[in-house]
């Protein structure tokens, strides 16, 4: 049985000038970053995986964890991780220890999958397709003050690519939210799913407010109408909405997921396998979701491996409830914004073609490092 020998983390920054920030309602970024999360065994096969955040904060958890790993089966870990819930209980959860499980748990899987010459779709479910659908996730606020000029910039090249789904970013106030919305079906079409996320950046009344005037736009989801931890505000919205909801991707571990399946405070759930807790969570979230006939798209918005991961998740989900039609298939985002780390990190990138993301054939997550890429981004 092949045992864990070292683990590290490797800090992956890509940056572009400060004069071409974008971001979202709560504020704009120059830099993309993550951790970039590498196993070894002592068979000496190596994994890769995903640590969302500040790496620093990451690699400090990992020394303090990495004993407990060091020595045990690669295909054990899951257990280790609720061991260091258990004992370190006083850390907390929403925090860069539950980003290190999560990456250590990614790489695990990609590691087990070499060992067995399986995909990761196949170890946590089974491969049930061979592409995923991709939404086109984009449409950022900018440094630059023409935000319906840009925002048409970002669109237009990929209105007809062949994307079922277009997001953009709103959350700024109700009257430029509907703005931007109504330009962006203009020019994505009426066909085209939209979707909208204001990251959490409105109270309750600024969110009703929102919703009223961009409905009649059809509106596919609302992503993060309220701040994370606004239970009651979801609870509330929920029943009041015109709009599907979307939320999750700012929760760690299963247990916030949980309340908010058990609790139906939201139509699509949004995991980000790179701080949820990984595919094993990932994978007790889809079953939960299943449970509650509730729908899933996983959060990806960091590096390539995190998309390969969030792919191979999907590509294991069954269709359920759904038999032979699915009135809307369950998509993966696909960041649309400049960032080198999801894109040239690979030997062979993960491209979308027609609004598809094939799902990578080899063993394990089914992707290789380019050495010298990982090398230009590395960041002391």
């Amino acid at each position: 049985m092949a045992r864990i020998r070292d683990i590290r983390i490797v800090a992956l920054e890509f940056a572009v000038p400060d004069d071409q920030a974008y971001g979202m309602a709560r504020g704009l970024t120059a830099r993309r970053g993550a951790g970039l999360v590498v196993l070894e065994t002592d068979e000496g096969v190596a994994g890769i995986g995903e640590a969302w955040g500040p790496t620093r904060i990451t690699a400090e958890y990992l020394a303090l964890v990495k004993p407990y790993f060091v020595g045990t089966s690669v295909f054990a870990q899951r257990g280790v991780a609720q061991t260091i819930f258990a004992k370190h209980y006083h850390f907390g959860i929403q925090n860069q220890l539950v980003s290190l499980l999560s990456g250590i748990d990614i790489a695990a899987h990609d590691a087990m999958g070499k060992l067995l010459g399986l995909s990761v779709a196949d170890l946590i479910g089974g491969r049930q397709r061979e592409r995923v659908a991709a939404y086109a996730s984009g449409g950022y606020f900018t440094a630059t003050g023409n935000h319906e000029a840009t925002l048409a910039a970002q669109l237009e090249p990929h209105a007809g690519r062949g994307f079922p789904a277009f997001k953009i970013k709103i959350g700024r106030n109700p009257t430029e939210d509907e703005k931007r919305v109504a330009l962006a079906r203009r020019i994505i079409g009426h066909d085209a799913l939209l979707t909208v996320d204001s990251n959490g950046n409105y109270t309750f009344d600024g969110v009703m407010e929102s919703i009223r005037r961009i409905a009649p736009y059809g509106i596919h989801w609302y992503e993060e109408p309220l701040a994370p931890q606004d239970w009651k505000g979801y609870a509330e919205l929920k029943s009041r909405a015109t709009v599907p909801i979307a939320t999750g991707e700012a929760l760690y571990t299963v247990f916030d997921l949980k309340r908010l399946i058990d609790g139906r405070l939201a139509d699509v759930i949004q995991p980000d396998l790179a701080l949820c807790g990984g595919l094993d969570v990932a994978r007790t979230v889809g079953i939960l979701c299943g449970a509650e006939h509730l729908r899933i798209s996983p959060h990806v918005w960091g590096t390539g491996i995190g998309l390969a991961a969030a792919i191979h998740f999907v590509a294991s989900l069954p269709n359920y409830p759904h038999s032979d039609n699915v009135p809307f298939p369950t998509m993966v985002e696909y960041d649309m914004g400049r960032n080198a780390l999801q894109n040239d990190l690979f030997v062979e990138p993960i491209r979308c073609v027609d609004g598809w993301l094939e799902v990578p054939k080899g063993p394990g997550l089914g992707v290789t490092l380019d050495p010298e890429a990982v090398k230009r981004y590395t960041v002391a």
